[in-house]
């Protein structure tokens, strides 16, 4: 089990480390570009972002985060018990809920609008806040869930 609690530590860490890198900078250089080339920019990373690593990481560090909330559900008198389930719901509601409720719609949207059309320009202006803003939440909880499931180690 320890080694389940590591392994969605990691992930939560890593998934964090990548969101925190668009949040510090690459949403910043993108918003520096034309808006046309902001959106092409996008939109590439939106197609590319599906690849095995990406999304092993993702998932599958969800889904060790869901067998370990039942499994503290289960163990729920154990010492530990607390960490593990706030940490793995931090990372399934505030990292997969938040990136499926608000980031991809989002993402969605803009993949459909030619970048250098007048609607790309307006949608751009509120996509780079909103989304920013989205990705902070994101980012705080996959941070703060693997700082939890990292002292949920120790039980």
């Amino acid at each position: 089990m320890n080694e389940l609690k590591l392994f969605a530590a990691l992930g939560c860490g890593l998934i964090a480390g990548v969101f925190f890198a668009f949040s510090t900078f690459v949403m910043s250089a993108l918003a520096r570009l034309h808006p046309a080339q902001g959106i092409a920019a996008f939109q590439s990373i939106n197609i590319t972002v599906y690849n095995p690593w990406f999304m092993g990481a993702f998932l599958g560090t969800a889904a060790a985060c869901l067998f370990l909330a039942v499994s503290s559900l289960l163990k729920w008198q154990q010492p530990g018990a607390a960490y593990l389930l706030v940490g793995s719901l931090l990372y399934l509601v505030g990292t997969v809920g938040v990136t499926i409720a608000f980031n991809v719609p989002l993402n969605d949207a803009l993949a459909v609008v030619k970048p250098d059309s007048p609607d790309g320009a307006s949608l751009w202006s509120s996509f780079l806040p909103t989304w920013t803003n989205w990705n902070h939440v994101r980012t705080a909880a996959a941070l703060a869930a693997a700082a939890l499931l990292t002292m949920a180690i120790g039980y």
